[in-house]
This record gives structure tokens, sequence and C-alpha cells, in this order.
């Protein structure tokens, strides 16, 4: 006598993969695929006393809600100080240059600059690049809609 048991009773095993392991299979299927994943360098500017932890965080989730890579965090302390001033901000636009990533992504319009013909600039510069900008919180009064 053969026994057949019935599979559609049971309830299908939960996956429990740890986020290591999710993103691995990620890259296995990406691979596979032959489609590269976009990248993209997160910047963040803040006061030295400031912790850019949150927004950091934010960055990187709103990165992989998008399915880009980070390649890099780059982070300047040195307050707002103006763009040209900032060593962080020209890293950013290096990997650009050289096609290690394909965009800028930063938290709030204020961490390029509060200064609307800067931040045009600084826009302009990424784009003369081979990038663009991307603004995670963006409002036309820099302050980001998550601010207060």
């Amino acid at each position: 006598m053969v026994r057949i048991q019935d599979t559609m009773d049971r309830e299908a095993p939960v996956a429990r993969r740890t986020p290591g392991e999710r993103q691995r299979r990620r890259d296995l299927a990406d691979a596979a695929s032959g489609v590269e994943r976009f990248k993209c360098v997160i910047y963040l500017c803040t006061a030295a006393n400031a912790d850019p932890s949150g927004a950091r965080r934010e960055c990187e989730e709103y990165a992989a809600m998008f399915g880009w890579d980070v390649v890099a965090v780059i982070e300047d302390t040195t307050g707002l100080l103006p763009p040209q001033g900032r060593d962080g901000l020209m890293r950013a636009i290096e990997r650009i240059q050289v096609r290690e990533a394909g965009a800028v992504l930063t938290a709030w319009r204020s961490m390029i600059s509060p200064v609307q013909a800067e931040f045009d600039e600084v826009a302009a510069e990424i784009e003369k690049a081979g990038g663009f900008l991307h603004v995670k919180d963006w409002s036309p009064d820099g302050l980001g809609s998550k601010r207060c």
C-alpha cells in the first residue's frame, strides 16, 4: 500500500533568514540576472557635536528601498561651511567621477547648502561628473519634510 501525504493541508514553513543571508541571496540573484545594482554614496554634513547616526540609518534604509547599493558613507562634521570648503563632499563627487557610484544621496537639502545658488552649483557639479544628487527629504525651505 502506498501512502500519500496531502501537503495542501500543511502550512508552508516560515523562512528565518538573517539580514546577511537575505543580502547574499539578493546578490546571487542579481549576479545570475546579469544586472548590476545601482550604486550611491551617502553624504552627511553635521555640526561637530551632532550625532549623524539617525540620518545615516535613514539614508541606508532609503537606498535599500530603491535597491541601491551604498558604496560609501561620507560624513563631514565641520558644520555647515560653504560646500567648496568640505573635503567629504569633494570625496563624494570623486566617487561619481571615477564611476564607483551614480548618485550622491543626502538626508536633507541643507546638508549640501541652505543657499539655493550653492545647492544648485553642487548639483550641477555632480551632474557634470556623470551622476545626480538625490535628497531624501526635500522641501523648498531646505529643512526637510520630517525635521522640526
